[in-house]
């Protein structure tokens, strides 16, 4: 893991010690098995161990041996040793990484990728010491974005300006001049540097805690390419094919949500990922954004099976308006911050992944929409898992895809254009230039799809000049390659199939449910050949007899079964959505006066058996997709929590208490139970754990006075006339006890609200650590001293709350 200003310090036992062994017999060394990094190597050699090879024996073995006769190794020859190990580059018992590799360097100076006379500054770039810039990007999705960038540029930036560590000044963050709005910046901070001033330990858990908010996200500058080239709008319907560990998927997201006003767009993302362990980093990434509107899978990308949506009651096939295809690739584009890579590098990999490369992009663009766009990317600068993939893809699907020119969109981003000529080059540094030179015992290796196109017109057709290539040493970045495609018209496998045109009978609960791919319902096809008319008729029958087993589970999707499909990883608890006659619901309904237009057909829980503890909430397109699709993909996860079962609730009406994740979600259509506060009522709920009513404004207190106790929605609205307030609206999730009105807030996010308010948080957070060392029975005595104002409720709440604020995800889970 990369460190910078988003690194948690890592805990637990130290990384590199060698586990210790009984002592061996002296005899010879066996050789070294390989390794994949460095600190492997150090201590899989004589200089790493120190003992001839050998693992040193336990302290206690060695006084033993010598209590037995033997002698333990002099502490003087060790000493020479360590000195020796110094002098020749073992610097704290590793080596130094040489950051050379003769055939890379041989392989691109061929291709000329590189422009003529700026060789020697992308190596450069390539061996530099200086640290890779940290990149981080505020989220469009915030509703507080604009005051997130105002807060960064007038206090913490403006504090750095004139900061010096160490005898030297330090170096302030710059805006990405690409990126829209000023909302991308990085940084070439260090966390060493970090620790060493106030100022910049202030600026390092700001940077933290609005990550772990999903406020902030940290992302490497070429990796936020894709998506501004997808232009997305709230309406698209998006699949992320290779999409972990998140960054780009969040990004997203956000696009979805850009208009903060609208709960619920009509478009989604389905994030898919191969790996069953990435895509739990992937649902932690998406979580941190709060939306109704993704969806996470587990499939391999190259064989994503079709997806289907009921549309007016006929079963369509899903297109996609957007597809992100960002494959697995070599990654030589991030040998500086990447350093295994310079060891590991050979055109071999290349080699093997160029197949799977250009599986995964023609079934992506086999699942995109007449008229779609989808991005192609990898942080590799070898043209064979780049512009032989796209020319391949172009050539094979006659006409229907074209390359778009976006050489006009982000001014500012500096590029290559593609390039048209290439050789491919075996790992010994034999070059092919045409797939008629490769021998026999070399064509499993190499493939024709490999070579650049030999046809001049056909070639000039493809524009391949329009594919984006951003080289390392022109703007302080990684390597990156992008190309976008737009999809013209049917791949020609496809056009002979038949189209889905059968009428199924209308599912109870699903007339919520609208046209999830309006405008290209009227192309939708299948992968399948045509049937005679008495196959057909038999192919109608299994699909209506499928459906009717589908309505008698009603709102049950479950993970396939494991004759369809093997299942990897964790078993997922199914998807149940609330049928429309659930007696959990009309007490919800009545304790908050849900607006009528509420969509609780959306609601689900994962819990098909006992009681629902957690009512979670999605789109009416992704309701669509899951209702559909229970039998064809393994879903990780989808939806936001919005309500949470308390038991104390039942005795006040409702025993439901609201989310706080999922607030900004119900608040459109909640009537009831709200509370407007001002500022400094909204401190003191920050700041306070449990306040008095006595504490508050008189406005509140008299709001507050006829509401019966339970959950409760806390709203700030700003005052025009108050240009220094926060000036935009707060919506906290609260309980009102018969004495006390607290917020149930996670501890992030209220250092966020107080920081937009101007309240420093810095101190508060250290005294607070201080707390925190504190004895048992201080916090014990503590707490018995604020029981005699507290209610039963209050105090089990307050437990809750506690535990929501303080026990988050893994910490390590996370890039961050």
């Amino acid at each position: 893991m990369q460190s910078g200003p988003f690194s948690r310090p890592q805990h637990g036992r130290e990384h590199g010690r060698e586990p210790r062994h009984p002592p061996q017999p002296r005899r010879a060394a066996p050789p070294a098995r390989p390794r994949t990094c460095a600190r492997s190597a150090a201590r899989s050699s004589p200089a790493g161990r120190g003992w001839a090879g050998r693992p040193p024996p336990p302290r206690h073995r060695r006084r033993a041996r010598a209590g037995r006769g033997g002698r333990a190794a002099p502490a003087a020859p060790r000493r020479a040793g360590r000195a020796a190990a110094s002098r020749s580059g073992w610097a704290g018992g590793y080596p130094e990484i040489v950051k050379e590799n003769e055939l890379f360097e041989r392989y691109y100076r061929e291709l000329g990728i590189v422009p003529a006379g700026e060789w020697d500054a992308f190596m450069l770039s390539r061996h530099s010491v200086i640290l890779h810039p940290v990149s981080l990007r505020v989220s469009l999705a915030c509703s507080h974005a604009k005051e997130i960038l105002h807060c960064l540029k007038e206090k913490y930036f403006r504090e750095l300006q004139d900061l010096e560590v160490d005898g030297q000044k330090v170096e302030m963050p710059q805006s990405l001049s690409w990126y829209p709005e000023e909302l991308a910046w990085h940084t070439n901070l260090s966390r060493k540097i970090l620790r060493k001033s106030p100022q910049l330990e202030k600026f390092h858990q700001f940077l933290v805690s609005e990550t772990e908010c999903g406020n902030i996200s940290r992302q490497e500058a070429v990796s936020m390419i894709p998506p501004l080239l997808l232009n997305v709008s709230p309406h698209h319907k998006i699949l992320d094919m290779c999409a972990a560990p998140g960054s780009k998927t969040a990004q997203l997201i956000e696009m979805l949500h850009a208009d903060m006003n609208v709960p619920f767009p009509n478009g989604f993302v389905i994030a898919n990922d191969v790996d069953n362990k990435r895509c739990y980093l992937l649902v932690h990434q998406a979580k941190r954004l709060n939306s109704p509107c993704i969806m996470v899978v587990n499939h391999d990308a190259s064989s994503i099976p079709n997806l289907q949506i009921d549309v007016d009651g006929r079963k369509e096939i899903l297109f996609y308006d957007r597809i992100l295809c960002d494959v697995p690739c070599s990654g030589d584009g991030t040998m500086r911050k990447n350093i295994d890579v310079w060891k590991k590098w050979t055109t071999q990999n290349s080699l093997q992944l160029h197949g799977l490369q250009l599986r995964i992009a023609t079934r992506g663009v086999e699942q995109l929409a007449e008229g779609g766009r989808m991005v192609y990317s990898t942080c590799s600068l070898n043209p064979i898992e780049n512009e032989a993939v796209i020319a391949s893809l172009l050539e094979k699907s006659q006409g229907a895809l074209e390359l778009a020119d976006v050489s006009s969109e982000l001014p500012g981003l500096k590029r290559m254009p593609g390039i048209t000529k290439w050789k491919v080059m075996l790992k010994d540094g034999q070059w092919f230039e045409e797939w008629k030179d490769v021998p026999s015992n070399r064509q499993t290796q190499i493939r024709p799809t490999m070579f650049p196109v030999k046809d001049e017109e056909k070639l000039k057709a493809m524009n391949l000049e329009r594919c984006l290539r951003i080289l390392p040493h022109h703007q302080n970045t990684g390597g990156f390659f992008v190309a976008v495609l737009i999809k013209k018209s049917p791949m020609p496998w496809n056009k002979r199939q038949p189209k889905v045109h059968q009428k199924l009978p209308q599912r109870t609960g699903d007339t919520e449910v609208t046209a999830a791919n309006s405008g290209n319902g009227s192309d939708c096809i299948i992968e399948e050949p045509k049937l005679s008319e008495n196959e057909e008729s038999k192919k109608m029958q299994e699909l209506q007899n499928l459906d009717t087993e589908q309505s008698k589970k009603e709102g049950v999707c479950g993970p396939p079964p494991s004759k369809k499909m093997k299942l990897f990883g964790f078993k997922e608890d199914p998807f149940v959505f609330l049928p429309e006659d659930d007696p959990l619901f009309h007490p919800i309904q009545k304790f908050y006066a849900l607006d009528p237009s509420f969509p609780k057909m959306n609601l689900l829980t994962r819990t098909q058996e006992g009681k629902k503890r957690q009512l979670y909430m999605v789109s009416k397109e992704l309701r669509n997709v899951l209702l559909n699709n229970s039998e064809k993909m393994k879903v990780i996860n989808t939806g936001i929590k919005v309500w949470s079962r308390n038991s104390d609730g039942e005795q006040f009406g409702c025993a439901f208490r609201l989310a706080q994740e999922g607030i900004y979600t119900l608040y459109p259509f909640i009537h009831a139970r709200i509370i407007n506060v001002c500022i400094e009522d909204v401190k003191i709920l920050l700041t306070q754990e449990n306040p008095f009513l006595s504490k508050f404004s008189s406005e509140t207190q008299k709001k507050v006075k006829d509401m019966a106790m339970g959950s409760i929605v806390l709203k700030y609205d700003p005052d025009p006339e108050k240009p220094h307030d926060l000036q935009c609206p707060i919506v906290l999730c609260g309980w009102q006890g018969k004495t006390s009105l607290r917020a149930f807030v996670p501890k992030n996010e209220r250092l966020h609200y107080l920081r937009m308010m101007g309240v420093e948080v810095f101190k508060a957070k250290r005294k607070e650590e201080e707390l925190e060392t504190k004895t048992e029975e201080e916090v014990q005595h503590r707490l018995v001293q604020t029981e005699e104002g507290m209610d039963v409720e209050d105090k089990e709440h307050d437990l809750v709350t506690k535990m929501e604020a303080e026990i988050g995800e893994e910490p390590g889970t996370s890039k961050i």
